[in-house]
């Protein structure tokens, strides 16, 4: 998938087996990407406990309990939701930590107040206040703002261990 990645994600696999945390994922433009290169290594059932894709607003609401009207009041795209989003994979996995992450990737669905590019992300940690990360990456293609968004997932991730 990301093959330059892939070391650095097998480097945060090996840091979060050796604390016995387990990670889970909850993705919308990223369709399942961080999940996808983690998964990627072998051995990675030692710690990737579980991820979700939701893409749709029903999938948020469905599956990982973000409030519809949360949706309906800030946008899926919105910092209230991404934090909604790892707050929501948290509690309906056995992880330890986990990741949301939702934005828009293009080419088109932006707006001026969001445009193409804008991903948000929270990082949610058991017994630890919910981080929200905003990146602006511009527009890049589709392909070029999935996997910024991959490496910041990753950053995340580094940083709550």
């Amino acid at each position: 998938m990301y093959p330059d990645l892939k070391q650095r994600a097998a480097n945060l696999l090996k840091a979060y087996e050796e604390k016995g945390l387990k990670i889970a994922t909850a993705e919308s433009c990223t369709g399942g990407l961080v999940a996808g290169l983690l998964t990627e290594i072998a051995g990675s059932s030692a710690v990737v406990e579980r991820g979700f894709v939701t893409y749709s607003n029903e999938a948020k609401s469905e599956s990982i309990g973000v409030p519809a009207d949360l949706i309906a009041a800030h946008g899926a795209v919105s910092e209230p939701v991404a934090r909604a989003m790892a707050e929501g994979a948290l509690a309906h996995s056995r992880a330890d930590v986990a990741v949301g992450i939702t934005g828009i990737a293009g080419p088109g669905g932006g707006s001026a107040a969001k445009p193409v590019g804008l991903v948000h992300f929270g990082l949610a940690r058991m017994g630890s206040p919910t981080i929200h990360l905003e990146r602006r990456y511009g527009d890049l293609g589709r392909e070029a703002v999935r996997r910024s968004a991959v490496e910041d997932a990753l950053g995340l991730l580094e940083k709550a261990i």
